[in-house]
This record gives C-alpha cells, sequence and structure tokens, in this order.
C-alpha cells in the first residue's frame, strides 16, 4: 500500500488517461473540448497529490521508484509545461481540422512517461518511462497526418529517437553487465572499478549519456529539433519544447549525480563538450533562420548548452542552477510560442519572422509580450532569463571552469543578436500588413502570465524558486 500512495500521482495520470480514451472512444472528436479541460484537471489533481504527499524521500517497488523534493520539484515544472501546452491548443486544432480526442489522450500519456522518468531509481524504470514518454511524443508530432511537414517530422523523429533509445539501451546493458545491477544506489556502490571493468562501464556511461542528449537535442544529437519543431503542429511544438526537455534534463541530472559519484571526473568531459558543442551551433545557426519555428528549435538547443553547464559542474550550485535555468525556460518558450501562435494574417497563420515588421503599431500589447520574452531569452538584466544564466555562470565559475563560463557569455551574446533583431523588426520597421486580432483567450493568458513572470515583476517569486530549487539539488546529494 505504501508502494500505491507513492505512486498515486502517476496512478492518478494512468487511469485518468484511460477513461479519457474511453470518453473520446465513445463519444468522438466532438469530445475534444471536454477531454482538454479533464486533462487539465488530471494534471491539476495529481500535481495537488504530489504536494500533499511532502518532499520527503520515499522509495516504492524495491527502489525502482522514487519521489523526494528533487522529483516534486521537477514534476510541477513539467506539469505547468503540459498545461500550457493543452491551453494554446484550442483555436488552432480545430481550424487545422485535428481537433481529435487523441490529442489529450497523447499529452497525458506523455507526461506520465515524463513523470516516471523524473522520479525512476532504476535504469529500467528510466527506460520504460523514457519510451512511454517517446511513444506519445513520435505520434503527435505526425499529428497533422495529412500535412507533408507534419508526417515527415513524425518519421524522422521516430528514426532518429530508435537510433538514440538502441545507443541508450546498449548502454545499459554494458552498465548491467560490468555492475551486476541496474539501480541506481547500488550502481553508485560499485565505483569505478579496474581494468576491463572499469573500461566497460565508461564505455556504457558514454552510450548512456548519447541517448540523454538526443531528448534534450544536444549537439551532435540535435538534428531532429529544427525539422520537428518546424513540421509538427504548432501547439505540439509548444509541447516538444517544454515539458519532455524539462523531464530529459531531470533525468539526465539524476541518473549522473546518483549513478555514478565515483565517475564525475569522467562524465564531466563529455556533458562539457555537449554544454560547449550546444552553446556554439545554437547561437551561430539561429542567426541565418527565417522560419520563427526553426529559430526557437535553435535558441532551444543553446538553451540546453547553457543548462547542462550547470550540470557539468557536478556540484550543488550547479545543479540548482539547472533547476532554476528549466523552471525559467518553461516559461519563456511557452511564451514565446504563444505569440507565433498569434502571428495571423487575413490568409491565416504565418511563421516568418519578418512578418513581425512593424507589430508595435499595429498590435502594441502582443509586441510588448513578444519583446518582455525575447530580452528575457537574451539575458538582459533584471529579467527572468538573466538571473537564469546568472545562478548557472556562478556555479560554473565557483567550479574554477572559467573557460566554460566565457564560452557561455560569448555565445548568450551572439544569441542575443537574433532576439534583438526579432524586436527591431517590431518596433523599428514598417509593417506589412496588419495581424488579425487574437481570439483565442488560452493564447492571451499564457502570454500575459509568461511575460509578466519574466518581467521585472519576477524578482517577487525568485527568491523562493531558488530556495526551492536549492533544497530539491540538494536531495540528490
Amino acid at each position: 500500500m505504501s508502494d500505491v500512495l507513492t505512486v498515486l500521482p502517476e496512478l492518478i495520470l494512468a487511469v485518468g488517461a484511460m477513461g479519457l480514451l474511453m470518453i473520446g472512444v465513445f463519444s468522438g472528436d466532438k469530445s475534444y473540448g471536454l477531454l482538454k479541460w479533464l486533462a487539465s484537471g488530471l494534471f491539476a489533481v495529481a500535481f495537488l497529490v504530489m504536494v500533499g504527499s511532502g518532499a520527503e524521500q520515499k522509495l516504492a517497488f524495491g527502489g525502482m521508484f522514487v519521489t523526494d523534493a528533487f522529483a516534486l520539484f521537477m514534476k510541477s515544472v513539467v506539469l505547468t509545461g503540459a498545461v500550457f501546452a493543452l491551453g494554446l491548443s484550442g483555436q488552432f486544432m480545430r481550424e487545422r481540422g485535428i481537433a481529435r480526442f487523441e490529442y489529450p489522450v497523447l499529452v497525458v500519456l506523455a507526461v506520465l512517461g515524463m513523470m516516471m522518468m523524473v522520479s525512476a531509481n532504476d535504469m529500467l524504470a528510466l527506460y520504460i518511462g523514457l519510451e512511454l514518454q517517446s511513444l506519445a511524443l513520435y505520434v503527435l508530432a505526425a499529428f497533422n497526418r495529412d500535412k507533408l511537414r507534419s508526417t515527415e517530422a513524425g518519421l524522422k523523429y521516430f528514426v532518429l529517437g530508435a537510433l538514440s533509445s538502441g545507443m541508450m539501451l546498449y548502454g545499459i546493458s554494458l552498465i548491467y553487465g560490468f555492475t551486476g545491477s541496474t539501480s541506481f544506489a547500488e550502481i553508485a556502490a560499485y565505483g569505478i572499478g579496474s581494468g576491463t571493468n572499469g573500461l566497460g562501464l565508461l564505455f556504457g556511461l558514454v552510450f548512456l549519456i548519447s541517448g540523454f542528449a538526443f531528448k534534450v537535442s544536444a549537439v551532435p544529437f540535435h538534428m531532429w529539433a529544427p525539422d520537428v519543431y518546424e513540421g509538427a503542429p504548432t501547439p505540439i511544438t509548444v509541447f516538444f519544447g517544454t515539458a519532455p526537455k524539462v523531464a530529459a534534463m531531470a533525468l539526465f541530472v539524476r541518473a549522473l549525480i546518483v549513478s555514478f559519484p565515483d565517475l564525475t571526473q569522467q562524465w564531466q568531459q563529455v556533458v562539457v563538450f555537449l554544454s560547449v558543442a550546444s552553446m556554439i551551433l545554437g547561437a551561430f545557426a539561429g542567426l541565418m533562420q527565417t522560419n520563427i519555428k526553426r529559430l526557437m528549435a535553435y535558441s532551444s538547443i543553446a538553451h540546453m548548452g547553457f543548462a547542462l553547464a550547470g550540470l557539468a559542474t557536478g556540484t550543488v550550485d550547479g545543479v540548482q542552477g539547472v533547476l532554476v535555468y528549466m523552471a525559467i525556460y518553461m516559461l519563456m518558450t511557452a511564451g514565446t510560442f504563444a505569440v507565433i501562435l498569434g502571428m495571423r494574417r487575413k490568409d491565416g497563420l504565418t511563421e516568418d519572422i519578418n512578418d513581425l515588421a512593424g507589430l508595435a503599431k499595429t498590435r502594441p500589447a502582443l509586441a510588448a509580450i513578444m519583446a518582455t520574452l525575447m530580452f528575457s531569452l537574451a539575458g538582459i538584466p533584471l529579467l527572468a532569463g538573466f538571473f537564469a544564466k546568472l545562478y548557472v555562470f556562478m556555479a560554473v565559475v565557483e567550479a574554477g571552469m572559467y573557460w566554460l563560463a566565457v564560452v557561455g557569455f560569448v555565445t548568450s551574446t551572439v544569441a542575443a543578436v537574433y532576439y534583438l533583431r526579432i524586436v527591431k523588426l517590431m518596433y523599428f520597421d514598417e509593417p506589412n500588413e496588419n495581424m488579425e486580432p487574437l481570439k483565442d483567450r488560452g493564447i492571451a493568458y499564457v502570454g500575459f502570465v509568461t511575460a509578466a513572470l519574466n518581467s521585472p515583476l519576477h524578482l517577487l517569486l525568485i527568491w523562493p524558486l531558488t530556495l526551492a530549487a536549492g533544497l530539491a539539488a540538494q536531495s540528490l546529494f
């Protein structure tokens, strides 16, 4: 019974997903709106149950599943991102004729997999959660099956995802073969090993990290991100850019910190490479983009590089920086995509960056929201994005990795060019054609809330956020 109570939030989502599926099967696509609200309600109930159970560490199913302050923090961010994605999907899905009942069900199943990933304390639990999330995401990427770009995005994501899962599973098998266990705690107790055992464990670790890197779209495993971001329906792209990234980063952090404390120097080198490569490619490749969804894909790659810099330190402060960064990144991304969904001309939605020209003259409120989010993404002082980077780079400097902080600063400056270019277009260029007014309240609400939380008003909340992130980080050490 204690095991059941420990996994109660996940059970609520699992049983709820089956219930939503039955409603959809018997009612058809006309139940889409109801199922969307019910899915958001499920997330709210799971959150309340999770908060009510407290932040103390609890193990379930022989130690394969763990709940602690770290899991509570990251699951809260995942659930918030999922609610934002559902809130942004109403009008768009109906206009495209893809308001099908399967969408909320798939989102709930994907979030269930993400919550399992965050609480995984064993390689088998890790893999099951990861695959549950991935299978739902493969279908979501190709959800608009009558559109070539969407089906192409789904196929690319499926093929590359299957490859990364195979690499990860091979790494898990090597780790199991040389340590004799799949439990994080027992792998950590095994230590470095010697001779062939130590070398084999290192090979397994490299393959495991490769699989994680794909899930967070870190270079050189980023190939899927631009095509999937562009090809998937925009509300689904919102989902891809928020909750799965947070869950994958949580898995990345827990697996390395808890399972391989004696191999920190070895995995640090790999994570530093992923971080530097992601920051550089994300910053420079984004300069050439004209499609705003592809731009956000490269922006995401760069931001994952900044977050990985915190993990590369292997310290409590570094992990705290990662948690703060991922929470603020989720808000910035959700808000930006809300504005993208509001980019509507007479002939329909547009994704061209140049179509934002003169937005401040035609839609000043939308332009103000977008400008706030762009400044935050660029890391302008007093906005939330600045403090996200500040906490990460402070941890990097305290760990003595000065050159990594320099790389982060330089690439942040380069990336600021394409964020500020959007602001310049909105405020200083003449409008090509007036944007249509917003008709979807979900877009307005998400845009306003995320912009407010990224504005200087966030200073009222940054202390509780960093305190919660600090307690969550300490629970891993």
